[in-house]
């Protein structure tokens, strides 16, 4: 096969890219850039992120985007079909796109990152929380992962505007007193979380300014703070019920199958947020078990771009 291979990694708070050699599958170069979400960013922006990664990558690896004879691009936010022709089609149309490129979520990256099984599900608990689960058959089992509106809890965003509901409520005395109110005045430098909650609905604060505190709130929850605790045994158990639901609707319940767990967020193996993904596990999909992946994801795409570029070229 002529040419290399490209892999790319695009989650919400970082990008990563490796430029392989087809045959061997060594890694020839590599780089990182910053988060890709169309959601965010809107397409061309998040198109412009992910192909300076892949511009810098190639460099790294002394080739041009002419030697790119295939694109694997697993991407955060392809939650659509539209969506991934819509990404797909921007991808397609630049140099290193125009021979071959796949689109799709970024899950399946991390899904081959931790297992090779046929029949497996995947949660992804970063930014926000996604999940598939396969079949040996090629039947897949999604949910649209756009937040509140499809169902869906959890990762740094949602853990972010739960602080600030929790805050407001030991605030003014409707909830329970919890150290993740002077965390938020701390995060935001706010006098009150009366005053942090105005200017979120002004505008002039984003939640999105403390996404990346998600560890200080498992540290608080470890420290004994009851609404922390509350917080991360939620998340552990979304991370659960979203596996399990997945599963059971591919008819894999009562199957021995791995379930992989990565993101920022699930990476860490935090025992508490384990022990609550376990605990619905153990309800539901009591054969299934659980596998913590602390491997880039980019490890999945690179497997997955390879086979699809082994693929194409008959080999």
């Amino acid at each position: 096969m002529g040419g290399v291979v490209v892999a790319v990694d695009g989650g919400g708070s970082k990008t990563d890219v490796v430029v392989l050699d087809p045959t061997t599958g060594d890694v020839l170069g590599s780089a990182r850039g910053g988060g890709c979400s169309h959601h965010q960013l809107g397409i061309p922006t998040a198109v412009s992120v992910i192909d300076a990664a892949v511009l810098a990558a190639l460099g790294d690896a002394g080739a041009a985007a002419s030697d790119v004879a295939h694109a694997g691009c697993y991407l955060t936010a392809i939650d659509t079909p539209e969506e991934q022709q819509a990404v797909h089609d921007a991808l397609a149309a630049l140099p290193w796109g125009a021979r071959s490129v796949v689109v799709d979520n970024d899950v399946f990256a991390l899904l081959r990152a931790g297992t090779g099984s046929p029949d497996a599900a995947v949660v992804i608990c970063g930014t926000g929380i996604n999940g598939v689960a396969v079949r040996a058959d090629g039947a897949t089992a999604r949910v649209l992962a756009f937040g509140d509106i499809s169902g869906d809890w959890g990762g740094s965003s949602g853990l972010a505007e739960q602080v600030l509901w929790y805050a407001a409520r030991a605030e003014d005395r409707r909830g329970q007193p919890t150290a993740l109110r002077d965390a938020l005045l701390r995060w935001t430098g706010g006098a009150s979380v009366h005053d942090v909650t105005l200017a979120v609905h002004s505008g002039s604060l984003r939640v999105s300014s403390w996404w990346d505190r998600a560890p200080e709130i498992v540290e608080l929850a470890h420290a004994g703070d009851a609404v922390a605790r509350l917080l991360v045994d939620r998340q552990g158990e979304e991370i659960g019920l979203l596996a399990a639901s997945l599963l059971e609707r591919l008819d894999l319940d009562g199957a021995e199958v791995p379930v992989v767990l990565g993101g920022g967020i699930g990476a860490t193996g935090d025992p508490l947020l384990v022990a609550g993904v376990e605990r619905v596990l153990a309800e539901r999909v009591p054969k299934a078990s659980l596998t913590i992946v602390r491997e880039r994801p980019v490890v999945g795409a690179a497997h997955l771009a390879l086979t699809t570029a082994r693929t194409l070229e008959g080999l």
